[in-house]
């Protein structure tokens, strides 16, 4: 194997003559696999990149000096590959291939690590991500070493980059949560990168409209809450974190990208993790999820693939998946189709085409790598195998010149040439190792396991290693094997602190000669076996980390001891200590690895803590105790962290190493340092294991966790080193080749043959165990077992057989009389339960084994100890909670909780409970009240100095209608707020409200903060309000009861003398009146027994007996007492309630016949009946005043408590009108708490907008600033252009000019070979590889112009030629004309890179326009938002929401009849309406009865004007008759009257056709005057409002200029002008409205004005008594 011939990148460093340098590295790949050219792939192992000709399988390493190699990636156009390391600051390399040559260094601000690189395919680009903190993606221009542009702030890690190949100009990076296009724009020598993140659909493929969170158009119009706004506004963002804001439940889980890859029209195809496979077109960059076409039946195990990786061909890509299969989706338009490609045994990780497509590399997951080559046989051809997982352990062969094995952790065995490091064989264990030894007395090697096995291989043919037998030790895992110097005992160390001890020799069954017990954790094992000594030392470092120390256990094996091993052992394999001699030590510091130096009794330790190698002096007297170990000499040496010692075989050096990855060699004499190498690094925890060979020259070095085996050799050594080692192994070799061949010969046994002989510690036990415990326990039932049990559990168990075997007949002696005294004891404990209870025992009395029954005791104590402190706990943890519950919600209480129930009737009433206001709210609430006592001062102090404002524009009535209302307004403010207008019943309850603010004037943030302050004031009086009387109450309950209490004691008397037996009613608290009782537990409650302790049971039994001899004591004689009791009954005096109980005595003769009585005894019986009859009306006459007595007194009762369930009933009245008032407080300020946080929201969204619009501005300045700079730049570089167009041109023209001496025809001639160009065939790829590639003609770039350029001059030199000159031409003209011609040339060739800059910048320059188009317009939509955003602010500041108390079920409307629109409404009182209508319903009245009594009056007058008129009628007439009796003249009418007989019937029916016609006019002429008035009515209530509107426009006017005056102001310093302009626009078109409206407005007050005046004129007219008195 090759390796780097860089001069800095030597893997030696060198102190003295020695050094150290790297042959070969065997490692896998972790990264991606790359293609460096057609024939050669490379990765990143350790601190090297390996490189493979897949065709020779040659390798080449290069080494990282600065330790491991982070990201790799190569070009192929260019063969160079680049790589960053992973130190603080890392640089990426650039090397030459196959030079190894550095070519550049490049170095960033990057401060932890590069994670991606990538080259461009056709250009010197390369492209880098870091990872935190800074994720910064960087493009490099790698050649000159420039950065051309980064972008930084990307806040996530990406999995995958790659540039266009097509184009160089776009790349795609992709994560597993995003996709995202970047763009490289270029301007002359500037870099822009522009992203573009691609929108990728859900998990199930489909899309969801995501809304514009800046500008949202969907969100609902809410005129009565106010206006809604986004959750941006809503969740109070004002950064940009606004922008992109959306709750958690709107957020849906989107396809997760695995893989991408570009196509030749600059499309992507990515595989997802769900299995879709998208399409990402590149002309806007949308997604489309392509449809796959099944045909696979359903229940395929396969039909579901995820694509891990991707690589593009022609019709499709290749897929792969974790199943092991390749596919191929050959896609159609938007639907793909899957194939079976190729079947690989293992997961793919990687598909990558070479440059020429021919092959496919396929990288698998654990690491190997298969090329597949198109079109030949076998298609498929393994590259490189990897091992399965890390290697674990390492070791040579002996001697060590020629193989090497290695071990991982499943229990794979590899063979390896030491000569190139290739591959030999492998051998499965199928079991999880842990480490590998090879012996050196034969060719045979172990192998320690997890479960405590040790596995003996046979590798005498390394192509074709074998098992040959198992050691099965413990169940504990092996840590460590160690074979001794001669390769005699094999060392095992355990987990549990077991070093078993085994026979190396193949001849002897690798036989287990014992164990020997040391400290568990063992660290290191060494072992000293010379070959000229008898013994093999021992020595076993553990820690003691309780004492911050390290324990050394030394011990010697004879070499005899495979003869003797039965004597050195006792039964269950434990070496005896006396006989190994072994030897205690304790050093007062921590090691981390220790050995045993072979001659001068020293041991070697490395510190764990401090970077020292010390040498400790072992005691040469023997000792029984512990040794202390102080430092001998003590050296510093470079490694930091924990490191490992171990020997050279000779034991005259001493290697070193640690988690730096540094192996060093020193000389164990001077413990100086011979020669050192960094084959690992820390990055990767440093160096697990070193072996070194037998003769010294080999080492081989293992990585803890980077997988890398380094094989270092010997570069330059000195003789002395030479000579000493290979001396030893000459001799070692010698004393070793009898016994190894001896040895090699007993491999030849088969395993079967192996088995037969029987292994102690590998086989199958089936048999039937039959163990003793214990004296107490019968034998185990025979069973039996199939399990493989360990070497030391059988030498346990046959110990406890052997010993059974040797005591079987005293242990029989001791069951039976084990037996015979249960038998006894059994006896007693039946004679126990005979006796009495004082003689009976107890039952624990019985037991024999005092020792087990005090065990017991104790044990039970304990048990009951633990019990009772869990207990103890559990109670003190309910105790904390119960506590905490009762501070919360009770002892913070000022008024507690509680109910208090009516007496008969199921009412309760319940308090309010309440806290006791902080010290904070109560200032709070102080300072609002003076607050608002001075705004009221201040107020009645403005209403007596203020100057009432006149309106402008109003007639003198609606001027001084205007001032009542104002007087009224001033009056209503210095009264309290009524009921409907306060929203709430507070004042019921004595509350004032003077101090509140109106609903309709909470308009400031200030005012709404005090509001809802004075509002929970409210609150909390009228709680203390009702708590009050419910007080009251509560005493009076307590005194009722006490009253019925007080009574029901004589009732009680009153029953009992009467002997009624009725049940007295005697009322108590409820425990929800009397709500402290729950907190106090009663006895009565308690329902487990309670405990009593002996001596306080001793003392109450003791108290019981002295109290019994008091009373005892006390009813002793006592002759007065007993007298008293036989005399009078016991009482002294007879009282009036006793004659209910006396009785008469008959006399004793009663019992005699009557016949026999005497005349005196008669008397006397005379005078009994008297007495008793006396006596019973007495008796009844008492009753019937007792039982008048008891019925008083239970209607008393009865009476008191119903008037106080009457009382209680109006207190719950006023309990729900308080819980009323409660509610219409909390109602109000929840409504206030929603406008304020509907203001904060407000405050929330205008601040975004503005700082939305800062952000714009600042992106409209750069975008402006930067087509400054491109127009600057593109009329520079136009001025080139045109330059070098014009010279280009010059030449042309100038040509004839120059070759004016030569005739016309030769210049002709020449001027057409000027104008002639050569052409260049481009090199034609062969027709398999242009029908492979997909990618065809790549754009070019700057090294394919180059190449184009230099080909063109090369033509040139040819077609400069003489034997291209034309006869008869000088030869000094055509020099002189070649010379000409390659100038042009040139200048056409710079012409051409000009005028492609120039289209370049011409499109730079057109992107930056479009881009600040965009920006204008997304400002001017943030100037839009922000004054919709302004008027809907002010409108929710104006339009306030009010609660108004309303009388239901008073006024029904029917549904056509109700408005919904309430634009011009005003709200006013309903009193003042109805108040107002009785007003005017009195005052018509008065009107109609007044118009009566007129009507009336004129009615007398005109009748009698009418009767005079009528007697002056009839005089005249009468006249007029003697005139015309005087004057006769016969006419028609008076023949007609004189003919017709019903002439008056004639006249009176005209006459009643003439007075219908003159009612009919007046009935129409009073309906249009009604009409008329109406109308006039209706007119000026409209005048009114038109002036009123007039005077608010016109208010609004001056508002609006003032605004508009600002808004000029404003956009004048944002400098946009045509937005101002727009501006402008508008509220001039709205002043020229409201102009038009104002002038409408007047013309229509003036026709109102006419229309009156007409009105008036024709009430008049027609009405003209009418007058107003």
């Amino acid at each position: 194997m090759e390796q780097s011939r860089e001069p800095e990148e030597h893997l030696h460093i060198a102190q003295g003559s020695a050094s150290l340098s790297v042959r070969w590295v065997q490692g896998f790949p972790k990264q991606n696999v790359h293609f460096v050219n057609d024939n050669t792939i490379c990765y990143p192992s350790g601190n090297f990149i390996i490189f493979i000709n897949i065709e020779t399988k040659k390798k080449t390493v290069l080494q990282c000096i600065n330790g491991i190699v982070g990201v790799v990636a190569t070009n192929v156009p260019y063969e160079v590959v680049a790589f960053s390391d992973r130190k603080l600051k890392p640089v990426i390399y650039i090397y030459n291939f196959p030079e190894l040559t550095r070519r550049t260094k490049l170095k960033g601000h990057i401060l932890l690590d590069y994670t991606l690189l990538t080259f461009s395919y056709c250009g010197s680009y390369l492209a880098s991500y870091s990872s935190l903190p800074e994720f910064e993606l960087t493009i490099w221009n790698w050649e000159s070493n420039v950065i051309l542009c980064k972008k930084s702030q990307l806040d996530m890690d990406m999995s995958q980059m790659t540039f266009n190949p097509m184009d160089w100009h776009q790349l795609c990076l992709s994560s597993p949560n995003s996709v995202t296009v970047w763009t490289i724009e270029r301007s002359s020598e500037e870099h822009y990168l522009k992203a573009k993140s691609v929108k990728l659909p859900t998990e199930d493929g489909s899309f969801f409209n995501d809304e514009d969170f800046i500008f949202p158009s969907s969100l609902p119009k809410d005129p009565i809450y106010g206006p809604v706004l986004p959750l941006s506004a809503i969740a109070g963002l004002v950064g940009k974190e606004a922008e992109t804001f959306k709750p958690k439940d709107d957020l849906y889980p989107l396809l997760h990208p695995t893989m991408h890859c570009w196509t030749p029209t600059s499309d992507l195809y990515v595989g997802c993790e769900e299995g879709h496979l998208l399409l990402i077109k590149a002309a806007n960059w949308d997604v489309t999820v392509l449809n796959r076409i099944e045909d696979r039946p359903p229940m395929d195990e396969r039909s579901f693939i995820s694509p891990v990786t991707l690589a593009y061909q022609k019709g499709g890509v290749l897929a792969s998946g974790i199943d092991g299969f390749v596919y191929s989706f050959i896609i159609q338009t938007l639907d793909y189709k899957v194939e079976d490609f190729l079947e690989v045994e293992e997961p793919v990780g990687q598909l990558m085409f070479s440059p020429s497509y021919k092959m496919l590399l396929i990288q698998t997951n654990k690491g190997s790598v298969y090329i597949y080559t198109f079109g030949e046989e076998p298609t498929l051809n393994q590259v490189l195998e990897a091992c399965d997982g890390k290697f674990q352990s390492v070791d040579f062969i002996t001697p060590g010149n020629k193989y090497c094995m290695t071990l991982t952790h499943s229990g794979e065995v590899c063979v390896w040439s030491i000569e190139g490091g290739s591959f030999i064989s492998r051998i499965h264990l199928n079991t999880p190792a842990t480490v590998l030894a090879c012996s050196p007395s034969s060719l045979s090697a172990a192998v320690g396991a997890v479960d405590g096995s040790v596995h003996f291989l046979d590798i005498r043919d390394v192509e074709f290693p074998q098992a040959i037998h198992r050691a099965f030790l413990s169940e504990s895992s092996v840590q460590h094997l160690l074979y001794d110097q001669r390769g005699i005992y094999l060392l095992v160390g355990t987990s549990e602190g077991y070093i078993f001890v085994l026979n190396a020799n193949p001849s002897s069954l690798f036989q287990i000669l014992g164990f020997v017990e040391v400290g568990k954790g063992i660290l290191q094992v060494s072992s000293v076996s010379l070959l000229d000594s008898d013994i093999v030392e021992v020595m076993v470092l553990s820690p003691l980390l309780e004492l911050g120390r390290s324990k050394l256990e030394i011990f010697t094996l004879p070499k005899i001891l495979p003869q003797v091993y039965t004597a050195f052992a006792d039964e269950r394999g434990r070496m005896r200590d006396e006989l190994i001699h072994k030897f205690l030590y304790e050093i007062e510091h921590s090691l981390s690895s220790a050995v045993l130096d072979f001659r001068s009794n020293q041991v070697y330790g490395f510190c764990s803590e401090v970077p020292y190698i010390c040498s400790y002096l072992l005691p040469q007297q023997e000792h029984s105790s512990v040794c202390i170990l102080k430092p001998y000499q003590k050296v510093h040496c470079k490694h930091y962290g924990p490191g490992m010692l171990s020997l050279s075989p000779h034991g005259w050096w001493l290697l070193s190493r640690a988690k730096c990855g540094t192996l060093c060699i020193r000389d164990i004499r001077t413990l100086e340092t011979l020669a050192w190498c960094r084959s690992h690094s820390y990055q990767g925890r440093g160096i697990q294991s070193v072996r070194i060979s037998l003769d010294g020259q080999n080492i081989l070095v293992n990585g803890s966790d980077d997988g890398t085996l380094v094989y270092l050799r010997w570069r330059r050594s000195g003789r002395i080193f030479v000579s000493e080692i290979l001396e030893y192994c000459q001799q070692l070799l010698i004393s070793l080749s009898n016994t190894m061949e001896e040895e090699n010969n007993y491999l030849n046994i088969s395993q079967s043959d192996h088995s037969n002989l029987g292994s102690e510690s590998e086989h199958t036990v089936k048999e039937t165990v039959s163990l003793s415990v214990d004296s107490l326990q019968e034998e185990l039932a025979q069973v039996d077992n199939v399990k493989e049990i360990p070497w030391i559990q059988q030498k346990s168990q046959e110990a406890i057989r052997m010993e059974v075997k040797q005591f079987s007949s005293k242990r029989r002696e001791i069951k039976q009389g084990i037996k015979a005294l249960a038998k006894t004891v059994l006896n007693m404990m039946e004679e126990n339960e005979t006796v009495d209870n004082i003689a009976k025992l107890e039952q624990w009395e019985f037991g024999l084994d005092l020792k087990e029954l005090e065990r017991l005791r104790d044990e039970s104590e304990e048990e009951i100890d633990k019990i009772r402190k869990d207990v103890e706990m559990h109670n003190l943890a309910k105790s904390y909670l119960a506590e905490i519950i009762k501070e919360e919600c009770w002892n913070s209480m000022t008024v507690k909780g509680r109910a208090l129930k009516c007496f008969h009737i199921p009412c309760v009433v319940e308090n309010f409970p309440m806290k006791a206001r902080t010290d904070e709210e109560l200032k709070e609430v102080k300072r609002v009240l003076q607050q608002k006592k001075i705004e009221t001062e201040c107020f009645k102090l403005r209403k007596d100095i203020a100057e009432f404002p006149s309106t402008v524009n109003l007639d003198k009535k609606h001027h001084e209608e205007e001032e009542e209302e104002e007087e009224d307004d001033v009056a209503v403010k210095s009264t309290n707020f009524p009921n409907y207008l306060l929203g709430s019943l507070s004042t019921d309850f004595g509350v004032p409200a003077s101090l509140f603010s109106s609903q309709l004037e909470l308009h400031s943030r200030e005012e709404k903060i005090n509001q809802i302050i004075l509002l929970k004031d409210i609150i909390y009086k009228v709680k203390t309000a009702f708590n009050n009387e419910f007080d009251a109450a509560y005493k009076q309950k307590e005194f009722e009861i006490a009253r019925v209490r007080e009574r029901n004691v004589r009732i009680q008397e009153i029953i009992l003398d009467l002997e009624l037996g009725e049940p007295v009613w005697q009322p108590q608290f409820d425990d929800s009146e009397k709500p402290e009782r729950t907190l106090v537990v009663e006895n009565s409650e308690i329902t487990a027994k309670k405990y009593i302790k002996p001596w306080q049971k001793a003392r109450i039994e003791l108290h019981a007996i002295h109290e019994m001899e008091d009373w005892l004591q006390s009813q002793g004689s006592n002759t007065r007492r007993r007298a008293l009791m036989d005399m009078m009954g016991g009482v002294l005096e007879v009282k009036k309630e006793d004659i209910l109980r006396m009785v008469i005595p008959p006399p004793a003769f009663i019992t005699k016949p009557d016949a026999l009585w005497s005349e005196e005894e008669k008397k006397h019986f005379k005078d009994y009946e008297k007495k008793v009859k006396d006596l019973n009306e007495e008796r009844d006459k008492y009753r019937k005043s007792l039982e008048a007595e008891l019925k008083k007194l239970q209607n008393s009762i009865q009476e008191s408590t119903q008037n106080f369930d009457e009382y209680l009933k109006r207190l719950f009245e006023r309990r729900v009108k308080a819980e009323m008032v409660v509610n219409q407080e909390e109602l109000k300020i929840n409504n206030l708490v929603f406008s304020l946080l509907l203001d904060e929201e407000i405050n929330s969204r205008e601040k975004f907008l503005n700082n939305y619009l800062t952000r714009k501005q600042e992106e409209k300045s750069r975008t402006s600033e930067a087509i400054r700079k491109a127009s600057e730049d593109l009329s520079m570089y136009k001025e080139q252009y045109d330059n070098l167009l014009a010279e280009d041109k010059v030449l042309d023209r100038s040509f004839k000019k120059e070759f004016s001496e030569i005739p016309s025809y030769q210049v002709d001639i020449l001027y057409k070979l000027y104008k002639r160009r050569p052409r260049i065939q481009k090199p034609k790829a062969p027709s398999d590889t242009a029908s492979l590639v997909p990618f065809g003609e790549r754009p070019g770039s700057g090294k394919l112009n180059k190449d184009a350029f230099a080909q063109l001059m090369k033509a040139i030199d040819d077609l400069d030629n003489i034997s291209n000159m034309p006869e008869g031409l000088d030869p000094l003209v055509w020099d002189h004309f070649c010379m000409t011609r390659r100038v042009k040339l040139e200048n056409e060739q710079k012409v051409k890179q000009k005028a492609s800059g120039l289209t370049e910048l011409v499109n730079f320059l057109k992107r930056r326009v479009e881009e600040d188009e965009k920006v204008q317009r997304e400002i001017e939509k943030v100037f839009h938002e922000l004054v919709l955003l302004q008027e809907e602010k002010v409108k929710f500041q104006l339009n306030l929401t009010i609660q108004i108390l309303l009388k239901q079920g008073q006024v029904e409307l029917e549904n056509f009849q109700l408005l919904f629109e309430y634009s011009d409404a005003i709200l006013i009182n309903r009193t003042i309406i109805e108040d107002l209508n009785s007003v005017i319903r009195t005052q018509g009245q008065k009107k109609v009865t007044s118009m009566i009594e007129s009507k009336a009056i004129h009615k007398g007058i005109f009748q009698i004007e009418w009767e005079h008129k009528k007697m002056e009628m009839e005089m005249e007439d009468l006249n007029q008759k003697a005139w015309d009796i005087q004057m006769l003249f016969f006419s028609r009418e008076r023949q007609k009257y004189l003919n017709e007989p019903n002439y008056e019937t004639l006249i009176a029916i005209q006459i009643g056709i003439m007075e219908q016609t003159i009612a009919v006019l007046d009935k129409t002429h009073k309906k249009n005057v009604e009409n008329c008035k109406k109308l006039l009515k209706k007119l000026g209530k409209y005048s009114n409002q038109k002036d009123v509107a007039n005077y608010t426009l016109s208010c609004n006017l001056r508002e609006e200029l003032m605004a508009v005056s600002e808004r000029k102001d404003i956009c004048s310093a944002l400098g946009s002008k045509l937005t101002c302009e727009k501006i402008a626009k508008e509220r001039y078109e709205n002043m020229i409205q409201q102009q038009k409206l104002t002038n409408i407005s007047k013309e229509q007050a003036e026709q109102i004005l006419i229309l009156q005046a007409e009105v008036e004129r024709l009430r008049m007219k027609t009405f003209p008594a009418l007058v107003p008195m």
